[in-house]
């Protein structure tokens, strides 16, 4: 006996249920997932008065692993783990983190200031803190009303 999935109000555009299932369970099977997405640690990005910070999930690293380029307004942040692929000895069976070598750029505005960058690495969190120029920071003041 075969059970049949069908989806109660989706629209199959013409194709059997058959055949989107199986494509569906084809693109969701976590073998295939694994291959077509993107193996990049996940990135916060906050902005305050005088910074912007960007926080790189990557455990596992240390900070010699890391390169921080700065080229015109592009922040690009690679990393290569050269221990995991040197000398790999284990069989994994299901192998979920693998952030060997990987590169996230960021696009800059025009308002940061080149010379002020600092980056540190703690408990696997990247952080790199980019100065805003003095002209771009925001000015508060309180309006007194006549």
């Amino acid at each position: 006996m075969t059970l049949v999935k069908f989806a109660n109000g989706h629209k199959r555009n013409g194709l059997s249920p058959l055949f989107t299932d199986a494509f569906e369970s084809f693109f969701n099977d976590s073998f295939v997932s694994d291959r077509f997405t993107a193996k990049v640690p996940a990135v916060n990005i906050a902005e305050t008065e005088n910074h912007y910070h960007i926080e790189l999930a990557a455990p596992g690293l240390k900070k010699e692993d890391f390169k921080i380029n700065l080229e015109k307004n592009m922040l690009s942040i690679s990393a290569e783990n050269k221990s995991a692929a040197a000398g790999e000895t284990k069989k994994y069976n299901r192998r979920e983190y693998s952030y060997s070598t990987f590169v996230r750029s960021f696009t800059l505005p025009e308002t940061v200031d080149h010379a002020n960058i600092e980056a540190q690495y703690t408990d696997g969190i990247l952080s790199v803190n980019v100065a805003k120029k003095e002209e771009a920071r925001q000015v508060t003041r309180e309006i007194t009303i006549k």
